[in-house]
């Protein structure tokens, strides 16, 4: 039988937050790193589970991880630097990375009457499901896992589903992020365990290439 290639498209900022909230949800008794996240050894882990525990068909085999995230230029230089230290040590691995940006925008707070300024992510969203036709159109997988829990991304699977018929489009939810909108339309999906997730964790410090490491930043 053949392999099947399957890619998975990681929604960096939806599966950061949901790592925050890990972090929240075990607050002082957590035992082991959690956003210090090596997404190649957690695709290969969720790939290796067994049946539906893994959401993935037979004998799957990991083809390339797309990363999309945003570097966090609205807030402290400490927030840029430990994003691009982890972005490069993520390249590291072979894993490909897109970058968005934040945009400014005038928010107005009906409670206190007053205007204020927030950022929110641009780009990353279209460029994620001009990825998922990508590798659709151009057959470089038979499978692809969304690490995602978007529901804004739901017009683009179920075009991508009319489209291609003969790919498969899973969805992988990060912490807390389930929902029922993507789990119907998604040929198959699953829930990126917390134990999966500190179970595969970047090396500490991280060797990036000859003489060059990253250690991770302090409560990661």
């Amino acid at each position: 039988m053949s392999t099947n290639r399957t890619c998975f498209i990681v929604d960096g900022f939806n599966l950061y937050h949901s790592l925050v909230n890990l972090c929240d949800f075990f607050g002082t008794n957590r035992k082991r790193p959690v956003k210090w996240l090596d997404l190649k050894k957690l695709c290969n882990s969720q790939i290796s589970l067994a049946g539906r525990q893994s959401g993935l068909p037979g004998r799957a085999a990991l083809q390339a991880i797309y990363y999309f995230s945003a570097s966090p230029t609205h807030r402290s230089q400490d927030h840029v630097n430990r994003h691009t230290l982890y972005i490069e040590c993520l390249k590291s691995t072979g894993v490909v990375v897109q970058l968005g940006r934040f945009k400014k925008k005038d928010v107005y707070c009906r409670k206190c009457k007053r205007e204020f300024v927030a950022h929110e992510e641009k780009e990353s969203d279209v460029a994620i499901a001009g990825k998922l036709f990508e590798l659709c159109y151009s057959n470089e997988c038979e499978t692809i896992v969304m690490i995602t829990g978007d529901t804004d991304l739901v017009p683009a699977v179920k075009l991508c589903k009319q489209l291609f018929p003969s790919k498969r489009i899973i969805i992988g939810f990060p912490f807390q992020r389930k929902n029922k909108e993507l789990a119907n339309i998604a040929h198959g999906s699953f829930v990126l365990s917390p134990q999966l997730i500190m179970g595969n964790q970047l090396p500490d410090p991280c060797i990036i290439s000859a003489g060059i490491e990253f250690d991770m930043p302090v409560g990661w």
